[in-house]
């Protein structure tokens, strides 16, 4: 019986093709549900900023224990290496080669003939093939290429070390018979020791359907999405080899007895309401159990669960952290990630205050928008903003981005109280990302937690400000 490889493209379909805004958290946390779920294959989207796209695979790599983690090269400038270094972490990497084989495709996106792809490809895939035992191509707009110029191309593929061969149906216009049939000729044509994958386009309300022929005609790994719009659906898919794989010989590594709580929980993520009016709602958060340290954690396993949290921090301030959880520590049976977090905030990065709090004012309530009118000081001089948002904290986090004249990320937001009582002192934690991938964290302590919000959104970009100053 044969195994079916299903991969997941979900964080590699684009906004225009169905896919979803999701913050730097969202995707490790889509990675670690796709994981547990079983998908063979987790695509991310190519490289495109250097430094926080890199970063976003680094971590998603280190996450994944399982399923193999797949990134495109870019087909317009050398940075294969620049991209398997972001990637050599996975326990199980892959690197792919994405380019078209139609005419007009040819023409369009490589500005090349079609005599000069197929080496052009084969140089694609050698070069990748070379620092990466598993390289797929994938042959863009198949189904509308000429086909003996297709076998040609798959073959330099093939012959240039690629280990499976993808067919991407474009166009979405073959009925189940015919693709199935395609499939069949592409499969005899190609080595034996070569996988043949597909990708299939909805665009015909068929691609759950033509990807189930191409199975039954040889092909064993399929691209679909756990949140289709587009393209195949993993649930589908999974549940159709689930019922009837036995009947035509093939079997999945998803695991069914957990696909529908998963998928519903990749549902609720990617389709969570984002706010017209505040950047920050995204609030898509892990919900399984915090860890706890103890006085005998090393500071090695502190610092790898500082690292895991996504703080990138230099040797002294992992001393400074650490320092500060061991007399935590003494005193305390357990240390909970919220409690680290905070000591994070306080300790590592203390920078001079670029913005310093002069007041606030806020106006909120039931029936109104919330507004927030912002004073802060940047040396002598005094800078205002009026802003509106979905509520106090937003709208003041709204006026401080105004005047900071930037957006980060908002990667968590945590508030508690630290005394008890009518007078209790609210702590609040803010983690920003910013432009670069990193995180840093913020920590405000008030007896109003609007307040103490704001002292810690605004000790976070302080620390974003200082250090994108020293670059």
């Amino acid at each position: 019986m044969r195994t079916i490889m299903i991969s997941d493209v979900t964080m590699q379909q684009t906004v225009e093709a169905g896919g979803i805004l999701l913050s730097f958290r969202e995707k490790i946390e889509l990675a670690k549900l796709l994981d547990k779920l079983g998908a063979s294959v987790i695509e991310l989207s190519p490289i495109e900023n250097p430094r926080s796209d890199r970063l976003l695979i680094k971590s998603i790599a280190s996450a994944v224990k399982d399923s193999i983690v797949a990134v495109p090269v870019s087909v317009t400038e050398d940075n294969t290496a620049f991209t398997w270094d972001a990637l050599t972490q996975a326990a199980h990497p892959r690197l792919q080669v994405c380019l078209p084989v139609s005419d007009v495709q040819m023409e369009y996106f490589l500005h090349k003939k079609a005599d000069a792809v197929p080496t052009f490809i084969a140089e694609k895939i050698a070069a990748c093939a070379a620092i990466c035992p598993d390289v797929e191509f994938v042959a863009q707009d198949a189904t509308r290429a000429d086909e003996a110029f297709l076998t040609h191309a798959l073959e330099a593929a093939a012959q240039a070390g690629a280990t499976l061969i993808t067919i991407k149906d474009d166009a979405g216009a073959m009925l189940v018979e015919e693709f199935g049939a395609f499939i069949a000729r592409i499969r005899a044509a190609l080595p034996e020791n070569v996988q043949l994958g597909v990708a299939c386009s909805n665009a015909l309300f068929m691609a759950d359907a033509n990807t189930i022929a191409a199975i039954q005609a040889g092909a064993c790994e399929v691209k679909a999405s756990a949140n289709a719009t587009f393209t195949a659906s993993l649930p589908n898919i999974a549940r159709v080899i689930d019922t009837k794989g036995s009947s035509f010989g093939v079997t999945s590594g998803v695991r069914t007895v957990e696909l529908d709580r998963i998928v519903k929980q990749i549902a609720w993520m990617c389709e969570t309401q984002r706010s017209d009016n505040s950047p920050f709602d995204n609030g898509v958060r892990d919900s399984g159990d915090e860890a706890t340290f103890t006085a005998h954690d090393s500071i090695e396993e502190v610092a790898r669960a500082i690292e895991s949290m996504g703080y990138d921090l230099p040797e002294e301030d992992i001393t400074k952290v650490y320092d500060a959880f061991c007399q935590l520590a003494a005193r305390k049976d357990t240390i909970s990630a919220t409690e680290l977090d905070a000591i994070v905030a306080t300790e590592a990065l203390q920078v001079p205050q670029t913005f310093k709090l002069e007041s606030f004012v806020i106006n909120s309530g039931n029936t109104i928008m919330a507004t927030s009118h912002m004073r802060l000081r940047r040396g002598d001089e005094i800078l205002d903003s009026v802003a509106l948002g979905d509520g106090p904290v937003d709208a003041s986090f709204l006026a401080i981005e105004q005047i900071v004249g930037h957006h980060y990320e908002l990667d968590d937001f945590k508030i508690r109280a630290v005394t008890e009582g009518r007078e209790a002192l609210g702590e609040t934690v803010i983690r920003l990302r910013a432009d670069d991938g990193r995180v840093y964290s913020g920590r405000g302590l008030s007896t109003d937690v609007i307040g103490s919000s704001i002292l810690a959104y605004i000790s976070a970009v302080n620390k974003i400000v200082y250090e994108e100053a020293g670059e």
